[in-house]
């Protein structure tokens, strides 16, 4: 356990929460009664997820379809995330295998002792592992890849839009060019080879 400032965005307001550092946990989570009570501005997922116990069984609160902004701080550390929310957990706050693989905090179990010294560069930017992504640099190659095929498809429709109706008559007669052209080197090709099979190799030049 551990003790975070949590602020929230709707209202740039903070608190300081207790919350459980889980290994045994994949994401982040948050008692939707926790949110509630403390204000915090619930968002609607796109996709709703399900949960599974340690057991493997999925969990009787039913589907996560909520989640919560928010700015975490400890110690200097400062990042923007999303939450999701969960009913009836026993903690405020969880944060799980990924938070703590993409962090990589130093832990003194004997004293407790809590230090956070390898974040990544990303730290300041909001992060949020996606279902099925196990961790952020993939998760971070994914989403550019989506990125880069969503401008690519815009500016193909932008292009497309421009183009005057003769200029693309002029494209498809200049394809039919080509297509006749390359039609005509292929039959001289044929002709060629068959020559070849007829005269004598040392008369091929």
């Amino acid at each position: 356990m551990v003790k975070i400032g949590l602020e929230r965005i709707n209202m740039q307001e903070g608190i300081t929460v207790e919350v459980l550092l889980d290994s045994g946990a994949t994401g982040l989570v948050m008692s939707s009664e926790f949110a509630r009570k403390q204000g915090f501005k619930l968002k609607k997922l796109d996709r709703p997820i399900y949960v599974r116990n340690i057991d493997g069984l999925l969990n009787k609160e039913g589907l996560i379809e909520h989640m919560v902004e928010v700015n975490i701080y400890y110690q200097g550390h400062r990042e923007r995330t999303e939450i999701d929310v969960i009913g009836r957990q026993k903690w405020t706050v969880i944060l799980g295998m990924l938070w703590l693989a993409r962090h990589n905090p130093e832990i003194d179990w004997k004293t407790g002792e809590f230090k956070m010294k390898k974040c990544p560069e990303e730290c300041k930017k909001q992060w949020r592992p996606k279902q099925g992504k196990p961790g952020w640099k993939k998760q971070k190659k994914e989403e550019a890849k989506e990125e880069a095929g969503k401008r690519r498809e815009e500016k193909a429709k932008k292009q497309k839009k421009k183009k005057p109706k003769r200029e693309r008559t002029m494209e498809v007669k200049k394809v039919a060019e080509e297509w006749e052209i390359w039609d005509e080197e292929e039959e001289a090709a044929k002709s060629e080879a068959k020559a070849k099979k007829l005269v004598p190799e040392q008369f091929h030049k």
